[in-house]
């Protein structure tokens, strides 16, 4: 840039000069805005008669010194592409994948089997467009035994000798919690209210067996997770459905 060469023809032949603030006229010349190319003149100029001055340092490093302001740039922070990113979360879905693949095939099927009474109670009433509270009631009667069968489960676990979970209170305590949230979604004349104190017993169980003994086997615990996804969405795709058909009856009606 043309603007730059009375400075290096300053800076090489290593003549004296005062600070020099750009002005408007100058700015009007050179086609440069005011505030960055005044800040830029100052601070080359503050930075020139800075190593003129060092007697430490002979011409030619002076020199090279200078020329290297003319070279340097922002520095360049590295962040994480989206693509980095899909890449980590695909890695973990194929772990989880591989790890589902590797439990036992009983464990699997039973539990995939099980799931069948959520999955089909809401299915039912979304294609045949009809509230049907027996079938509701059923479902959650349903979900309420599994949420037993999974906190009396743990008592199986910490029982044995050559467990690595303690027989203690922070295990044997904490299963009757599941259990006992599931009771009283079995005396709320709602069906909705159940539901929902159902998907809560469903989450605290889940964390008991993710959180709290992580002796359990990685395959069992993608295990919980897949079900538990599989039993809330259930639950909540059926409360949904309720009052969605119960209003439209209502509106038929009127």
């Amino acid at each position: 840039d043309t603007s730059m060469f009375p400075l290096i023809q300053r800076c090489c032949f290593h003549t004296p000069f005062k600070l020099q603030k750009l002005t408007g006229p100058r700015l009007l010349l050179y086609g440069r805005n005011k505030t960055t190319c005044s800040s830029l003149g100052l601070c080359l100029q503050r930075n020139v008669c800075l190593l003129s001055r060092s007697p430490s340092l002979n011409p030619a490093s002076v020199y090279a010194t200078k020329l290297q302001a003319f070279h340097t740039s922002l520095p360049f922070f590295k962040k994480k592409t989206p693509k980095e990113s899909e890449t980590k979360g695909s890695g973990v879905m194929q772990k989880s994948m591989e790890s589902l693949k590797e439990s036992p095939k009983p464990a699997l099927y039973i539990s995939l089997a099980g799931l069948i009474p959520f999955v089909s109670v809401p299915l039912a009433m979304a294609i045949q467009g009809t509230y049907y509270p027996e079938l509701v009631f059923a479902q959650v009667t349903y979900a309420a035994a599994t949420v037993s069968f999974l906190g009396g489960m743990r008592w199986g676990f910490a029982l044995p000798d050559n467990s690595p979970a303690k027989p203690d209170w922070l295990n044997l305590a904490n299963s009757t919690v599941p259990p006992l949230l599931a009771w009283q979604a079995l005396l709320f004349k709602e069906i909705t209210s159940g539901a929902i104190m159902l998907v809560i017993a469903l989450g605290v169980a889940v964390h008991y067996d993710i959180s709290l003994l992580p002796a359990y086997p990685r395959w069992f615990k993608v295990l919980r997770v897949v079900g538990t996804v599989v039993m809330v969405l259930s639950l909540l795709a059926t409360a949904a459905l309720k009052t969605f058909l119960e209003e439209q009856l209502s509106d038929s009606r009127n």
